[in-house]
């Protein structure tokens, strides 16, 4: 059934827009210039994400402050295993999810590892994209309390995917 499901939005979105007699093509044409424009406008703050992630990675930042955060995790009852996860997931979504994969193979996806970092990415959002996407293409350059609210957001979804791992696991 899934299959069918954006076909079929695609063709009643037709039937809907003939019915009230709209302009298709020329509304999917408006609706393309207006996404290439919004692309556009946010391109230099994803260029400079990903750079930055990028360097990120390459330096060791990510390794350093797992190791930095290892004794205070393992108190709270954090797997190791899942920390660089933890770490990566509010930065990029491709990197985290390589890792997400690379648990996987490593620990299975049955382990506690492997349900607690299934459940940390599913808890979690890639802040750091979504903030530079969103307040982005609408132009606002202050994002005031939405990183520590959003980060914030991310800590609580990794202790809870722990915490109900532990609970229902």
């Amino acid at each position: 059934m899934s299959n069918f499901i954006i076909p079929s939005v695609i063709v009643l979105t037709v039937i809907y827009g003939a019915l009230k007699k709209v302009d298709l093509f020329e509304a999917f044409t408006d609706g393309a210039k207006e996404g290439i424009g919004s692309l556009i406008s946010i391109a230099p703050s994803l260029i400079g994400l990903v750079t930055a992630v990028s360097m990120l990675e390459a330096s060791g930042f990510f390794d350093v402050l797992t190791q930095l955060l290892q004794p205070v995790c393992t108190k709270a009852g954090i797997p190791a295993e899942v920390l660089p996860l933890g770490l990566m997931r509010p930065v990029t979504g491709s990197g985290s999810f390589a890792l997400l994969d690379s648990i996987m193979r490593r620990y299975g996806a049955d382990s506690v590892i492997g349900k607690t970092a299934s459940v940390m990415a599913g808890s979690t959002e890639t802040t750091f994209y979504a903030i530079t996407v969103y307040f982005g293409s609408v132009g606002i350059k202050n994002t005031r309390y939405t990183i520590p609210a959003a980060l914030t957001a991310d800590i609580l979804g990794m202790f809870f995917a722990v915490f109900s791992v532990r609970l229902f696991g």
